[in-house]
């Protein structure tokens, strides 16, 4: 969910040799390309229109392009749905995490943050929280290999994504 803490785990993964992928990010650049104002409502509308437009797994076709040719190590953050998920999974080995908080922690956050797609109140929050819900975010969480809780402070949640994904790393070589 937004304001959860994606962000922190693809930091850490970045600092561990991982490429990351961000699914918001190519909505973001899709939008650009297209001239649209890159307000929480209006990304999220493209959103649901590639979705509706391309089939439910367009993003994600568009993240795994970008992720080719990577390290074979890679991160696509951000998956919204069980057709992105399934899509994901039946192109690659996947290992699907999870960050888990509270609204009220990830709204908090995303007042600090100010980004320009970020909700400037609660009642737009809410409404951006509604719309990944339908789309499916809650199924994907559900389906989560391994889940980080992220009430605590961003340095605590770094290190233990970082211990995580370097234990992946080390069992992935042992085990290749």
């Amino acid at each position: 969910m937004p304001g959860s803490g994606k962000s922190v785990v693809s930091e850490a993964a970045k600092s561990v040799g991982i490429k990351v992928v961000s699914m918001g990010d190519v909505i973001r650049e899709e939008a650009e390309g297209r001239g649209i104002e890159k307000s929480p409502s209006s990304i999220g509308n493209l959103m649901l229109q590639l979705r509706n437009e391309e089939g439910k797994d367009a993003v994600a076709k568009r993240c795994l392009k970008k992720a080719l040719g990577a390290t074979p190590d890679s991160i696509i953050e951000g998956v919204r749905s069980l057709e992105e998920l399934d899509y994901f999974r039946s192109q690659a080995e996947v290992c699907l995490i999870a960050v888990h908080a509270s609204p009220r922690t990830r709204f908090e956050r995303l007042l600090k943050r100010g980004r320009s797609d970020d909700p400037k109140d609660w009642e737009t929050f809410r409404d951006r929280d509604m719309r990944e819900l339908k789309v499916g975010i809650g199924s994907v969480i559900a389906m989560a290999d391994k889940v980080f809780i992220n009430e605590g402070s961003l340095p605590d949640l770094g290190e233990a994504v970082k211990d995580f994904f370097r234990g992946m790393k080390n069992a992935s070589f042992r085990s290749g």
